[in-house]
């Protein structure tokens, strides 16, 4: 299968990505064989689970505007998906990268605070990656007395943090969300119907598809 004209704008571009991913999935499932173009790649994000002992927290942050009404929220999971705890967070006013940062700092305090050691986190922002993997990164002023605390936190656990396209990070995203409508933060230790069909979709291993640039 050929995606063609990946230079179309807009609804007509939407169209063909849609389509091709629809016609990827089926084609896959029959176990038939696909070529593309040299141009795009239709990549398979699946999310992992975690190993034994260590859990997994995929994280988001969202923003209505940017600066605008911010949140964050994020998911922890353990080697067999089950769900621990997950948490959707309102911001006041922030960019979406804070936005993002918050959602990090956030879960790092929740790890510390019960005593969970082995943290894998998992966001799509680059730029949070970045400044994890530099911990001498400078951030804004208002971020910076939570930022050198989160980097002591760091010091009695051990955590590593890749990035993921936003496909196979669908349950944070929507805690992140639902953060913007809250008042406070809210936390769950059962999954919550709204995010149900994202969560079901990451335990049975059942794979989301991108359209990329080779």
């Amino acid at each position: 299968m050929i995606i063609a004209n990946t230079s179309l704008s807009g609804n007509n571009s939407r169209k063909v990505s849609s389509n091709s991913i629809r016609d990827f999935t089926i084609l896959k499932n029959f176990n038939v064989s696909t070529h593309h173009s040299t141009n795009t790649v239709i990549k398979e994000v699946l999310w992992q689970p975690p190993l034994i002992n260590w859990l997994k927290c995929n994280i988001d942050g969202a923003a209505k505007g940017n600066p605008g009404l911010p949140s964050c929220g994020g998911i922890f999971r353990n080697h067999v998906t089950d769900m621990i705890y997950c948490f959707a967070e309102p911001l006041g006013t922030a960019s979406a990268f804070q936005a993002e940062l918050c959602g990090a700092m956030r879960a790092i305090e929740v790890a510390h605070n019960r005593n969970w050691k082995n943290i894998w986190l998992e966001t799509d922002s680059v730029l949070v990656v970045l400044a994890f993997k530099n911990l001498n990164s400078n951030v804004t002023w208002n971020l910076r007395n939570r930022w050198n605390n989160v980097k002591q936190l760091l010091t009695q656990m051990n955590c590593i943090m890749p990035h993921i396209f936003r496909e196979g990070n669908q349950v944070a995203d929507i805690l992140a969300n639902v953060g913007i409508s809250l008042s406070s933060l809210a936390s769950w230790y059962n999954v919550p119907n709204f995010v149900k069909d994202s969560f079901v979709k990451n335990k049975l291993g059942i794979p989301s598809f991108r359209i990329c640039n080779s």
